[in-house]
């Protein structure tokens, strides 16, 4: 845990047809053989990624993915998860075979990368064998309206330049967000509760938490971690109030027992909610809980795999309370990993874990997913606050949110 993790990464993805040289050209960005390389068409069957450091951009995951044009019923898949990548990606780079010419795929997916709002990179492969004119590289950037580099995987033929034109196009406004920078002043304390038990991973924090403690750093804060059976000797034993508590939201109730009424609380997963999608609209995914009937469908998706304890969030503990709540059964689905159900409309409700694995494109997207398919959608920290009875307080540190529900959780 020492790196960057690929989720707080730029991700940047390589299109084009079957032997355009994508592959190449991921190999002489990062100096290195990150990927697979063949003169046969159809090399690259799913997409592949690698991490690395692009300056002046830092920490990045470069993304290759399969040919555009492949054939048959499984090309047609890995045609489908080519496009899923966008759902994932901050920066498009447009490979245009320069032996091959502008064809109908490279406009394709230039107009679907374009519907996204994704900024595009253009590059032209193969510029020291091509059999283009410069008159037609002007007309093929007059037609897609995109600057075009004429690079040489094999020689490294422009390779400099295109590295440039990705650090021009590259998003930043990412960099504004902060998990809980925006929260404190420097000097100011936090309080975070980790429990430590046998799901938490020996030897090391879980990313959300590592990522909370280092964002108050970061912010010249100081921070101060408890398990949830010494907050109450923490807290007295501080010669300043703390400025907020944060706790693993698996505790959430014993925790906000423990902290007097007039320090702040809220969880990691609240923060990550906010920081990875958009915090309003899954706090409005709470209201569905009420609306819930026994044998209606909920979706339970997580963002990555992970191996299952006897008392799993997801798979347990969510399900559990729901059932509580409800008052009867329900029929639960689960779905983990980078893909999500493209059917969304026969769920209920979709409860969504932290994101912590996902960058937050890819949440906004399954945000958006949902809301087309008119199914609210709540993440963990929320919905276990909601059922808590503590969702207001846990909204505090975010007045906006706190005065939109305000009314409806009294």
């Amino acid at each position: 845990m020492n790196t960057t993790p690929t989720s707080s990464r730029m991700h940047i993805a390589i299109f084009g047809r079957r032997n355009a040289g994508k592959s190449s050209i991921i190999n002489a960005i990062t100096n290195q053989k990150a990927a697979l390389v063949s003169d046969v068409a159809g090399t690259t069957t799913d997409p592949v990624s690698k991490a690395m450091e692009l300056l002046p951009i830092g920490p990045v995951v470069i993304i290759d993915t399969a040919g555009l044009d492949d054939i048959g019923p499984l090309g047609e898949m890995r045609i489908q998860r080519t496009y899923d990548v966008l759902n994932r990606t901050d920066l498009a780079v447009l490979v245009i075979d320069g032996e091959v010419g502008l064809t109908d795929f490279e406009e394709n997916i230039l107009r679907r990368i374009r519907e996204k709002n994704i900024p595009v990179v253009g590059a032209v492969n193969k510029a020291d064998k091509a059999v283009y004119t410069q008159e037609q590289l002007k007309e093929w950037e007059k037609k897609l309206k995109l600057e075009l580099v004429e690079v040489s995987a094999a020689t490294g033929q422009g390779i400099d330049e295109l590295k440039m034109a990705i650090v021009r196009h590259a998003p930043y406004d990412d960099e504004k967000l902060t998990l809980i920078g925006d929260l404190i002043s420097p000097g100011d304390l936090v309080v975070m509760v980790v429990p430590i038990d046998k799901a938490a991973p020996k030897g090391r924090l879980i990313l959300p938490q590592q990522q909370v403690i280092r964002d108050v750093l970061d912010h010249d804060g100081m921070a101060v971690v408890v398990k949830e059976d010494r907050l109450r000797d923490a807290l007295t034993g501080l010669s300043s109030k703390p400025r907020l508590v944060v706790t693993d939201s698996q505790v959430f109730q014993k925790v906000a027992a423990d902290t007097p009424r007039d320090i702040p609380l809220t969880s990691f997963s609240i923060l990550m909610a906010r920081y990875k999608g958009d915090l309003i609209e899954l706090a409005k995914g709470a209201k569905a809980v009420a609306d819930l009937r026994p044998g209606d469908s909920v979706l339970i998706a997580e963002g990555c795999t992970h191996h299952r304890q006897s008392d799993d969030i997801g798979t347990v503990k969510i399900p559990r309370w729901l059932r509580q709540t409800v008052g009867g059964d329900l029929n639960f689905q689960w779905s983990s990993g980078l893909t999500m159900p493209e059917d969304l409309s026969r769920f209920k409700l979709i409860v969504h874990c932290g994101a912590c694995m996902l960058n937050r494109r890819e949440m906004l997207y399954r945000m958006e997913k949902a809301r087309q398919q008119d199914v609210p959608m709540v993440n963990y920290g929320v919905l276990i606050a909601y059922v808590n009875g503590i969702l207001p307080r846990a909204l505090e540190p975010f007045p906006v949110a706190r005065t939109m529900f305000q009314e409806d959780y009294a």
